[in-house]
């Protein structure tokens, strides 16, 4: 497979995750800012490859065949993100671009040897899951800060948003994973939370608690 084709089935599986609802080829087009008309010519090739189901005007599914492949190439990228992250010193703002280089290797020797030597892990740097060589997910219950009740607990295991701004934005607060965040307060006028986070108050806009994923108590 050539490294674009591995980025559409990426794609195609960031956007449509592990429902069977065909992904739009202007929404595929949109995410990977290209035209539409490359999307379709991609997705033909791909379904001669049994990697996708394309119908016109229907969209693109991913095949088993494709669901799987995809979720390799998530595997190695997320374990790259850990490599980096935790062998190299590099901040989690800073993994994501240099582990859309590293997913692309092909040896499989090479990634389970990187997972075994990771203790594998079964979340990347930003909280999200680590395929198993089964392609399996961990499943982890949690919920948007935004939609916590005032007075509950909870740990801060993700982020929806990987930007590096918004990364970035978190270091300057010192919001980290695995700390512990209580709900003080919803502001009703604008939706903004007063919370506690470490033993200390802070406030946060009504956007910035829509990307942070909680584990609740």
């Amino acid at each position: 497979m050539t490294r674009s084709e591995e980025n559409y089935l990426k794609t195609i599986y960031h956007l449509g995750g592990d429902e069977k609802v065909p992904v739009s080829t202007n929404a595929i087009a949109a995410q990977m800012e290209t035209k539409p008309s490359s999307v379709t010519d991609m997705a033909k090739k791909l379904a001669e490859k049994n990697l996708v189901d394309y119908q016109k005007y229907q969209g693109v599914v991913l095949t088993s065949l494709g669901k799987q492949t995809a979720l390799q190439i998530i595997r190695k990228h997320r374990l790259w993100e850990v490599f980096l992250y935790e062998k190299l010193d590099f901040q989690w703002d800073e993994v994501h671009e240099v582990a859309e280089q590293l997913e692309h290797i092909k040896s499989e020797q090479l990634i389970d040897r990187l997972d075994a030597l990771l203790n594998y892990p079964k979340f990347d740097p930003h909280g999200d899951p680590i395929p198993g060589k089964d392609g399996l997910l961990a499943v982890q219950k949690k919920t948007l800060l935004s939609e916590l009740e005032e007075g509950q607990n909870g740990l801060f295991v993700g982020v929806k948003d990987t930007s590096t701004s918004f990364l970035q934005y978190l270091d300057k607060n010192q919001i980290a994973l695995g700390q512990s965040i209580r709900l003080i307060e919803r502001e009703s006028f604008d939706q903004s939370l007063q919370i506690e986070i470490q033993g200390r108050s802070l406030r946060l806009s009504h956007q910035i608690a829509t990307n942070l994923y909680i584990k609740t108590d």
